[in-house]
């Protein structure tokens, strides 16, 4: 596909990852019940993958957020869909396809500390260190990148390239002259 410049992390690699902290998250959590809460959309591969990978009983749920708009993150956090189940004394992992500036998730852990949980912890596929404007503190990271628009995976451009196996680099022509 010519509108991806680079494959970061082919299908096979995802799985080993995916395996590796599904084992972590397993023993972490020996005898505890689970609740996963996914960020949508592009967290759904991600959280189908990593659900199975957990030998655990688990709960789910989702929540859409925004700050993005195109390849911009616009810095305002907005919930479009909440929880629809109580998370008070749970043990809160949030799902997330990639951790970028922290403002999101920060936003969301208060929310979910505000709730009542237990406990919350993160567990991201992706995470981009030198964009961070929070500190957030992430358990269960699958790769440190760097600062690169990726696709694949779930991860989208427009909604474009989300049902790729893998996760690569979005060439830079897709996106430079279509920003609004």
């Amino acid at each position: 596909m010519s509108d991806i410049k680079e494959v970061l992390y082919s299908e096979e690699e995802i799985r080993a990852k995916v395996k590796e902290l599904g084992e972590r998250i397993t023993e972490d959590y020996k005898g505890k019940k689970l609740f996963l809460l996914g960020i949508l959309k592009g967290c759904v591969p991600f959280m189908a993958d990593i659900m199975r990978s957990i030998d655990l009983e688990l709960e789910y749920d989702f929540m859409d957020v925004s700050s993005y708009q195109g390849t911009r993150s616009m810095g305002e956090v907005r919930i479009l869909k909440d929880i629809s189940t109580s998370i008070v004394d749970k043990d809160i992992l949030i799902v997330e396809d990639i951790i970028d500036t922290g403002v999101t998730l920060s936003y969301l852990t208060k929310i979910l500390k505000s709730r009542g949980a237990r406990s919350i912890e993160i567990v991201t596929m992706l995470s981009k260190p030198s964009r961070r404007k929070v500190e957030l503190p992430v358990k269960y990271n699958g790769y440190e990148i760097d600062d690169h628009f990726v696709i694949g995976y779930g991860m989208d451009y427009n909604e474009r390239f989300r049902g790729l196996p893998y996760i690569g680099i979005l060439d830079e022509s897709v996106y430079s002259n279509s920003e609004e």
